[in-house]
């Protein structure tokens, strides 16, 4: 199952980062947190913002509605998305995921 929450303010992932992945991909859930890798490393916010634009791409979204709300130095993040609903982000994200596999 997929970590989402409904907040009045959006919605929120918990987001496990692999930094220096060979490409930037959603892995699938591990334990509690959606896993992510990313080819940018763990240095000066370059995997936040890589973390901030694969979540923008991802479901067409300005990169202004993802936030990082806790998890700034850490792999483990909760992101918040913006100006969407939760059954857009959880179709979005299963189907990602299931054809991942």
């Amino acid at each position: 199952m997929i970590p989402l929450h409904e907040t009045p303010a959006g919605v929120t992932i918990a987001v496990k980062i692999q930094p220096r992945a060979k490409k930037n991909a959603l892995i699938g859930v591990v334990g509690d947190a959606l896993k992510l890798a990313l080819t940018a490393p763990p240095v000066d916010g370059r995997a936040n913002q890589a973390c901030v634009e694969f979540f923008s791409d991802l479901l067409h979204l300005p990169r202004s509605s993802i936030t990082i709300v806790s998890g700034q130095t850490s792999r483990r993040k909760v992101i918040r998305v913006a100006e969407v609903s939760m059954e857009l982000v959880k179709t979005t994200l299963e189907s990602l995921v299931s054809s991942d596999k």
